[in-house]
């Protein structure tokens, strides 16, 4: 049982990467590639449909975690704090950006907004390697560490190039690039490394300290029949709006 609930957190932390990493980095490329309003605009739309989808992922995480590995959410929580406070305050202003942007016509609230989805997308791109190298050293380095930086840096570099695949995939010929499935696929497993990573170094520590059995057990009642739907809605958020499907009418969030 601990080994299935391993593999379980272990495809959803990764899952979550190779998702959530192209929306951020979208996010992240708004100031490169959007350098107009119109610009700006048919980004967020690309990314528009899949934000909430992917947001799930990271809730089945953070759930699986602090269920199956109840030892771990105190040393996240306290050990990381200002990561996690700092990471939570860059999802909020993302979000805020994604759904306000458009709420107010006019170039300076439009900008305003733009420049929050940016920043919280760095935000959210940096702060998950710092809190990998955290995890990956067992919370016992001190925060900000020159290696942790290194690869707060590494994972925002993944994420942008994960989201320059993904526009040139969803929106071919925008910004002059074209992106077939493949490359996208290859993509989101660069932009998972990271993670897959830190948790095969940590597998044994997690092994350890999994929850008892009977917790696990039900926590598998409680937990696993729901896994077919959130499977079947991402499938159909992606045969839903993939490329062709009006990629670029619909400006932003309503």
């Amino acid at each position: 049982m601990e080994l299935i609930w391993f593999a379980v957190f272990a495809v959803l932390l990764a899952g979550y990467f190779a998702l959530e990493g192209f929306d951020l980095g979208v996010g992240l490329l708004l100031p490169v590639l959007g350098r107009t309003q119109e610009g700006r605009d048919r980004m967020v739309a690309a990314v528009a449909p899949y934000v909430l989808a992917n947001e799930v992922w990271l809730v089945a995480v953070a759930g699986t975690m602090f269920g199956a590995y109840p030892l771990l959410e105190g040393e996240v929580l306290f050990k990381l704090y200002p990561v996690v406070v700092a990471m939570l305050l860059a999802w909020i202003l993302r979000d805020a950006g994604l759904w306000f942007r458009r709420r107010i016509d006019g170039a300076r609230w439009r900008g305003f907004w733009d420049a929050m989805i940016w920043f919280g997308s760095l935000g959210l791109s940096f702060g998950w390697g710092m809190a990998l190298y955290a995890a990956a050293t067992g919370f016992a380095g001190p925060l900000p560490h020159p290696l942790g930086l290194m690869l707060g840096l590494v994972t925002t570099l993944l994420f942008a190039f994960h989201g320059w695949t993904f526009l040139g995939w969803r929106m071919p010929g925008f910004a002059g690039v074209t992106r077939t499935w493949r490359a996208l696929l290859l993509s989101g497993v660069l932009a998972a490394l990271p993670a897959v990573g830190v948790l095969a170094g940590a597998m044994t520590y997690l092994l350890d300290h999994t929850a008892p059995p009977a917790t696990l057990n039900v926590l598998s009642v409680m937990v696993l029949p729901f896994a077919p739907i959130m499977l079947g809605a991402q499938v159909w958020v992606w045969r839903t709006f993939r490329p062709g499907k009006d990629a670029g009418r619909i400006p932003s969030f309503f």
